[in-house]
């Protein structure tokens, strides 16, 4: 397909880079809400069925407050959302343009989810005293639902900028389009939703354990806090175990379709059979420097074979690389910090099955605490590693990213204002955040 590449020939763009950039502080912004998005609805849910089903009222208590946090960041995700949307058709038109009737129909449904998952929240939010028990969980689970089939399409969109499929290009004019074939037969649309499912209970199960590990810490420990702290850490914990695996199936996915990208995550510059990883270093002139050598690493969790042979940024041209260390590290560090996790997940699983009760050294909770940020660290340095690996394509090895970009002038006010209302943003989701925090139930 990459000679299909030739017939989009880039813009005449002098702010590539600075475009790049607001996207991926969009991006930065998005991402992490999307997994609230994902997951929070589920665990609000997962407590009031507790209720209904124990009559216990501290699952009422905590089902209501962590709605009105729901309510919040759901909010804050619209704003981010709605500023990636225009993003879309103002920082790329040339892509939205030529492939918009390819994942067009993606986007319209994750339009759809995105008023229904609104519509229902103001249902379920003003519904806590107006309904009945058994209808207002019923409301809940359109949202959980929404939630799901929105982000779904989003990454399905993803998975076919990553592996291209359902179109034909004749003449730079996208012809034959199958967009079914191009969201949910793509190749990469399925370890990646799963993967980032996933990552979504891990990354919300972790921030809302964490924060009340740091109230553990400071002598907040009745009832209330044990549940709250016990039901986000042990979705974080079994996503932590499962994550393990469904990377392995993307990694393997990655080496089949992408062998720069993998090639880019250990910066192996030669084609080698029984090739090794390096842990740090740094790639410089076709090697890695100062890392330290695990040999047939890279071979066996690619191939399944230590003497399998990887292909190196040798096999293409220097044009169509990535750039190496950015991709390696923003990869050593999703694998390094999702590890970490993992094994803390794997002591709380430990203390649990055998003494039934929560862990109760204070440097477990300690460790809790410093998951929660760095759980969103290794989100987005995964979804780095994901998009920077696919450079310099934006759909892989049939538009450059210099192909897509607007010609317009005027980036660099626009990234400057974008950072400002972030800023803003974020200064009023954590003074939303904190009220909640001190507001009595």
């Amino acid at each position: 397909m990459i000679a299909l590449a030739a017939l989009l020939g880039p813009a005449a763009q002098h702010y590539l880079l600075q475009a790049r950039q607001m996207q991926a502080l969009s991006f930065a912004v998005h991402i992490p809400l999307v997994c609230f998005g994902i997951a929070f609805p589920a665990l609000v849910l997962y407590l009031e069925w507790r209720y209904l089903r124990s009559g216990d009222e501290v699952y009422r208590r905590l089902a209501r407050r962590w709605t009105k946090v729901m309510t919040a960041l759901f909010a804050a995700g619209v704003v981010t959302g709605t500023i990636l949307s225009f993003e879309m058709g103002l920082l790329w038109p040339n892509f939205t343009g030529t492939f918009g009737s390819v994942f067009g129909l993606g986007f319209a449904i994750e339009g759809f989810s995105f008023f229904t998952e609104a519509i229902f929240i103001g249902i379920y939010v003003y519904g806590w005293i107006r309904m009945s028990p058994r209808a207002h969980f019923l409301s809940g689970i359109p949202i959980v639902v929404a939630g799901f089939t929105g982000s779904w399409m989003v990454i399905s969109v993803n998975g076919w900028m990553n592996h291209p499929t359902g179109f034909r290009l004749v003449n730079g004019h996208v012809v034959d389009v199958h967009p079914l074939t191009a969201l949910f037969a793509n190749g990469y649309v399925w370890h990646e939703v799963v993967h980032m499912y996933i990552a979504g209970y891990m990354v919300t199960g972790f921030v809302v354990a964490g924060a009340y590990a740091v109230g553990k810490l400071r002598g907040r420990w009745g009832r209330y806090e044990r549940i709250a702290l016990a039901v986000p850490l042990a979705a974080a914990t079994l996503a932590s175990v499962a994550q393990v695996f469904v990377g392995d199936w993307n990694g393997r996915d990655v080496a089949a379709s992408q062998p720069a990208k993998l090639a880019a995550f250990e910066g192996l510059g030669h084609t080698t059979r029984g090739a090794p990883v390096h842990i740090l270093g740094w790639y410089s002139n076709g090697r890695v420097e100062y890392g330290v050598p695990i040999p047939r690493l890279l071979s066996l969790l690619a191939f399944h074979s230590s003497r399998a042979t990887v292909r190196g940024l040798d096999a293409v041209a220097p044009a169509d690389r990535p750039p190496v260390n950015v991709v390696r590290y923003s990869f050593q560090i999703m694998v390094g910090i999702g590890t970490m996790l993992a094994l803390l997940s794997v002591v709380y699983l430990a203390v649990r099955l055998r003494r039934r009760r929560l862990p109760e050294s204070a440097w477990f909770y300690r460790a809790l605490a410093a998951a929660a940020p760095l759980s969103v660290v290794a989100l987005i340095a995964g979804w780095t590693t994901t998009e920077v690996g696919r450079q310099p394509w934006v759909v892989y090895r049939v538009m450059r990213t210099s192909a897509a970009v607007t010609g317009a002038s005027g980036i660099p006010v626009g990234y400057a204002t974008l950072a400002l209302v972030y800023l803003a943003l974020a200064a009023g989701v954590a003074w939303v955040l904190v009220r909640l925090y001190r507001a009595a139930d």
